[in-house]
């Protein structure tokens, strides 16, 4: 037979106290005394009562719920960094909702209209790019967008990045310190601006010393894809020195390099990474990398958005962290820097 659902009714009659009681007991930041709450929440346990999250989001005209908009997880960093996010906005109360969309205007603008539809306080975009018009329209409905390890030039759209630029100047500098003559770069996807910013830092870097880029391979943020590169860019005039765009295509050039090539890493060719994902430290690897430091990122992620949801800061804010160079052992260590 089917059961009736408890309703907050059933709450308040069997508590002896108003509905509107209830309500405020199961609604965070709502005034009772102990006394009330105590009732409350013991008539609620003994009838089987749950709160409809739902229906307080439309009277209140807050849900609780972010949306937390991601391209792909088979980069190690992102599971990492997506754990983090819903760990800190759960601990402010907020609950998370995860859509998955690639990076194509069409797919992203349906993603985004689905979670608008779920009433979302407010929406994190994590490696996925969004159209000014996209933007817009969530502003227009009044709910805040926070990019996550990506940035636009659009001056009233927040992001939290690492210092991309810098972490590449930085790989060209200890390569350069290296001794290394011919130095090439392993590209990620063109249209993002994890791997423009860190392109041209590297660049920059070189070009303060005198050098240009030895080669490029695009690997396009995909292991298979990067091995191609790999393959093709040793086959005439081989490179001494990769900086690769991120973790998770350098430890697929590494296994290239070393089995397939039949080259030792650092000895023939050394290897310098992005991101410091775990398998980065595995012996196995040893992987030099700039970290991105997801802890700081997401702290300041939230920050953003909470800011925002609360209208305490409504304008948009830039933030871009540091990356430290991870020394290991995939690449020669020139004097002076420290692993």
């Amino acid at each position: 037979m089917p059961v009736d659902k408890v309703t907050s009714t059933d709450v308040a009659k069997r508590a002896g106290v108003s509905q509107s009681a209830v309500s405020r007991v199961f609604t965070p930041g709502g005034s009772a005394s102990k006394k009330t709450i105590e009732k409350v929440k013991k008539a609620a346990e003994e009838l089987g009562y749950r709160p409809n999250v739902l229906a307080r989001a439309m009277v209140s005209g807050k849900s609780r719920v972010i949306g937390l908009v991601v391209a792909y997880l088979n980069n190690q960093f992102y599971p990492q960094a997506l754990e983090k996010l819903s760990n800190q906005l759960q601990e402010q109360g907020y609950h998370v909702l995860i859509f998955m969309a690639n990076n194509t205007d069409s797919v992203i603008e349906e993603v985004i209209e689905e979670i608008l539809d779920y009433q979302v306080d407010g929406i994190i975009a994590a490696s996925v790019d969004l159209s000014s018009e996209l933007a817009a329209r969530c502003r227009s409905v009044g709910v805040p967008i926070v990019l996550f390890n990506r940035s636009q030039q659009s001056d009233d759209l927040s992001s939290v990045t690492s210092d991309n630029f810098s972490g590449g100047f930085t790989a060209a500098e200890f390569l350069i310190a290296g001794e290394h003559k011919k130095i090439s770069y392993i590209a990620g996807l063109a249209s993002t601006s994890t791997q423009r910013d860190r392109e041209i830092g590297f660049r920059a870097g070189l070009q303060q010393a005198g050098m240009e880029l030895h080669s490029r391979g695009e690997g396009l943020f995909d292991m298979e894809k990067a091995r191609e590169a790999t393959r093709e860019m040793f086959k005439t005039d081989p490179p001494d020195a990769l900086f690769v765009a991120n973790d998770h295509m350098a430890l697929a050039v590494m296994d290239t390099l070393r089995f397939e090539l039949g080259l030792r890493v650092p000895e023939d060719v050394s290897v310098v990474s992005y991101d410091d994902v775990p398998a980065s430290s595995w012996p196995s690897y040893n992987l030099t990398t700039l970290a991105q430091r997801a802890d700081i990122m997401v702290s300041e992620t939230v920050r953003i958005l909470l800011q925002q949801i609360s209208h305490e800061n409504d304008g948009a804010q830039k933030v871009a962290i540091g990356s430290p160079l991870v020394i290991r052992g995939s690449a020669r260590i020139p004097k002076g820097w420290k692993s």
